[in-house]
């Protein structure tokens, strides 16, 4: 599997310092209402990055398990932990093969997380091991790049810029599509500056497969879920085509 979010992460909270956190876990609180049949207390949130939604789950009262593969990642969010006690633990770890040792009442895994495993065997192997640290008849929910919609609308290039702390940068990336294998290939370019000093430059590719929406029901089916629905990224009534690129699965253990 590949290794990303290196350098790039060192920047991530000032990339996505636009991101609605707050609108995403009521989103998940929504989902959780709505398809869990008992209530939930206790969160495993994989791919947790920088811990944005579990740091704000933890402030709701649940008790969050953040898993991420990056150190970087990891260590940024163990910083937005400091206070909240034993109910936001953070660790680094291998989605597809963590053992925790202990189960939880559901799982979340945000901003394509799943998206960055690219191999089929990688894919299930994770499922299954989610699968593991799940108690049954817990949700699963996680969102995915719809790959009826990146072939309808196909990735672009673009160019963000953000100020901050007196900071500013640039990222630009350079999609490169090899659709054969469903395979998106992020090119990025990161230019930080202050003033006119150039403080940091660097360049990073990230490695992305897009999903088709029957593809992951099969997925899941073999890793021992049961589909419950899917629907448009922030919005449970809404109906998936072609049109949505960023698509959410909600799933339950089967019993």
């Amino acid at each position: 599997m590949q290794k990303v979010f290196g350098t790039y992460g060192e920047y991530y909270d000032i990339f996505y310092s636009d991101k609605d956190y707050e609108k995403e876990c009521d989103f998940i609180q929504e989902i959780f209402k709505a398809y869990s049949a008992k209530p939930i207390k206790s969160i495993l949130d994989v791919g947790c990055g920088t811990g944005g939604h579990s740091t704000l789950l933890a402030r709701r009262g649940y008790k969050v398990t953040g898993i991420d593969a990056s150190r970087v990642m990891i260590s940024k969010a163990q910083e937005k932990s400091k206070g909240h006690g034993t109910g936001l633990t953070f660790q680094t770890a291998d989605i597809r093969k963590f053992d925790l040792k202990k189960t939880f009442d559901a799982c979340i895994s945000m901003f394509a997380v799943l998206n960055y495993i690219t191999g089929t065997d990688d894919i299930l192997k994770a499922l299954k091991n989610i699968r593991r640290h799940l108690k049954p008849g817990s949700i699963f929910t996680f969102d995915f790049w719809n790959g009826l919609a990146v072939l309808r609308i196909l990735p672009s290039v673009r160019v963000k810029v953000v100020e901050k702390d007196g900071k500013r940068v640039i990222r630009t990336v350079h999609p490169e599509m090899d659709a054969l294998h469903h395979i998106c290939r992020s090119h990025y370019h990161v230019l930080v500056t202050q003033g006119e000093n150039i403080l940091n430059e660097f360049k990073e590719t990230h490695v992305v497969r897009y999903f088709f929406p029957q593809e992951i029901a099969h997925y899941l089916d073999d890793a021992g879920f049961e589909l419950l629905k899917f629907c448009p990224f922030l919005n449970l009534n809404g109906t998936v085509d072609e049109n949505e690129w960023n698509v959410t699965a909600i799933a339950r253990v089967t019993e």
